[in-house]
């Protein structure tokens, strides 16, 4: 945990001193380092890994663009609502990787990424995601979040096949329950 907390702050920092600002609509690529601490078995990264740097990426995202401003100093907070992540190929230690963060489009209440995992031009895994932006309890309109954040595009719809990989959550919520 305290790796991942200082992460954030390297990148809270970096984005707000040093690094140049971004466009939300844009995509943002990331070359990182699979270290040690990354490894479960010393060996490959980590499943737990792919959706710290998940994170990380969007982080960033946020900390360089408008959206930073127009949320969380309004008290209006990013919460996941899904994540998936599909495997192709381990990432090995002491190896770099490239994460791209690429915006799938959004509707009233969920903006849609995708985050490809890159290695010697081969896909090692894609993550998808989907987040909402709450405050007081409620989810708030992405359209006004995005607005206000400068993205001059008023619709992106999110394609189907993004769309399908999160239909089946709500069921899966509803049909599990815990037994006594």
């Amino acid at each position: 945990m305290i790796y991942y907390i200082l992460h954030l702050l390297y990148i809270f920092i970096g984005s707000k001193l040093f690094w140049s600002k971004t466009d939300l609509t844009s995509n943002l690529s990331r070359k990182r380092f699979v270290n040690l601490l990354d490894c479960d078995t010393f060996r490959y990264m980590a499943n737990s890994k792919y959706s710290y740097y998940m994170d990380f990426i969007r982080f960033e995202k946020m900390f360089r663009s408008k959206l930073y401003d127009n949320t969380v100093k309004k008290g209006i907070y990013a919460v996941l609502g899904s994540q998936k992540v599909i495997y192709k190929k381990p990432l090995k230690r002491w190896s770099t990787f490239t994460i791209t963060l690429v915006l799938e489009g959004w509707n009233d209440k969920w903006v849609y990424h995708k985050q490809i995992f890159e290695q010697n031009n081969q896909i090692a895994a894609i993550g998808y995601t989907k987040a909402a932006f709450w405050k007081h309890k409620k989810a708030q309109s992405i359209r006004t979040i995005l607005k206000n954040s400068g993205v001059t595009q008023s619709e992106m719809p999110v394609s189907e096949d993004v769309l399908s990989v999160f239909k089946s959550d709500y069921t899966l919520l509803k049909a599990n329950t815990i037994p006594k």
